[in-house]
């Protein structure tokens, strides 16, 4: 394994010194394929768009996360930012000097990266429901393979470039971004499978949430029982981070859990409440379009918040309220307050 870290070691290191002019860009890609974009910014122009497709974007994005942050604690992957510092492998040697940045010191487990797992499912679903839609819509054969290879390709092209972004911040080993993109895509051909998901009451959203929950918290202390130690890398993020303020609670294993449940519990909410404005719902392009465009300004406006508080418990409260809001806000906050006002509108108009 030490061999294989190397490996992954001298690339970070000869793209770093290669590319170091690029390293904006590996940051902005870096944060980009965050499933926070997903969010923040996909969800909403989707599930306004074709509401199945968003339905299923949160569902991908948060079960492979949870998956994830589980498999994670079962491989103990290392990261590169302190594996070179910790390893006996280069002997009396020196080690390579790597570059941080204030992306790398995340605090999790390296295998698999999040980031290309993440991306490379929510990628796949937006890729698949534009060929659908295309294939609805009777696109010409030959325009159709068109599409189809250019959205593949740029399909590609941005896992190639998440996945080099993080190697480059030396935040994943070569190996954990394949492993992530891999599994990614598993999960997101799984869900594309599943036709429940789309009429799931808010009964089963709470009930599938309590449980992945209630297994993740489990998991820890069955094996913090066993005295094994599921958060051994906060020591290590901790002690091998250049600025000890890179080392972001965001990044913890715990925060992430949190943050995804209150995301899917949020869907389910939003969804709960949809049908008691649904007759009012105006399908309309403009209606549609307006939706999208108030949506994405409340949602930045919620994101302008930042959650902090030096109480783990509050934090971990504070981060589920905020990611359920993020959902309930462009699922039933805004078509329902734009219904009223359209309704109120034309009532206006015929009187």
């Amino acid at each position: 394994m030490d061999l294989l870290h190397s490996w992954g070691i001298n690339l970070a290191v000869h793209l770093q010194t290669e590319y170091g002019a690029y390293e904006s860009w590996f940051q902005l890609v870096s944060s980009v394929a965050d499933l926070h974009t997903t969010f923040f910014i996909f969800f909403p122009i989707w599930f306004h768009l074709k509401r199945d497709v968003g339905i299923k974007l949160i569902w991908v994005a948060v079960v492979g996360d949870w998956f994830n942050l589980v498999i994670k604690w079962v491989l103990f992957g290392e990261r590169p930012y302190w594996w070179v510092h910790e390893t006996r492998f280069y002997g009396t040697d020196a080690a390579p000097a790597l570059k941080q940045l204030p992306i790398t010191c995340e605090t999790g487990p390296g295998s698999p990266s999040g980031h290309a797992m993440g991306s490379a499912g929510v990628g796949y679903v937006m890729v698949t429901a534009a060929l659908s839609i295309a294939a609805q819509k009777k696109c010409p054969t030959l325009l159709y393979r068109f599409l189809q290879m250019v959205l593949w390709m740029l399909f590609v092209l941005a896992e190639l470039l998440v996945c080099m972004s993080r190697v480059y911040v030396a935040a994943h080993f070569p190996h954990q971004v394949i492993s992530g993109v891999i599994s990614g895509i598993i999960v997101a051909e799984v869900f594309s499978r599943q036709q429940w998901i789309y009429h799931a009451c808010l009964q089963k959203y709470f009930n599938i949430t309590l449980f992945l929950l209630v297994f993740a918290v489990g998991f820890y202390v069955f094996l913090k029982a066993l005295d094994v130690d599921l958060l051994w890398t906060l020591e290590k993020a901790q002690k091998w981070c250049n600025n000890p303020t890179w080392v972001n609670m965001d990044t913890s294993p715990f925060a992430s859990l949190l943050r995804n449940m209150g995301t899917l519990f949020g869907l389910g909410l939003g969804m709960h409440l949809l049908p008691f404005y649904e007759s009012k719902y105006n399908s309309s392009s403009p209606f549609r379009i307006g939706c999208i465009a108030v949506s994405l300004i409340l949602l930045q406006l919620l994101d302008s918040l930042t959650v902090t508080s030096s109480n783990q418990a509050i934090f971990y409260i504070l981060s589920f309220a905020k990611s359920a809001a993020a959902l309930l806000i462009p699922t039933a906050l805004v078509p329902g307050g734009m219904s009223v006002i359209s309704v109120g509108k034309k009532d206006k108009k015929t009187s």
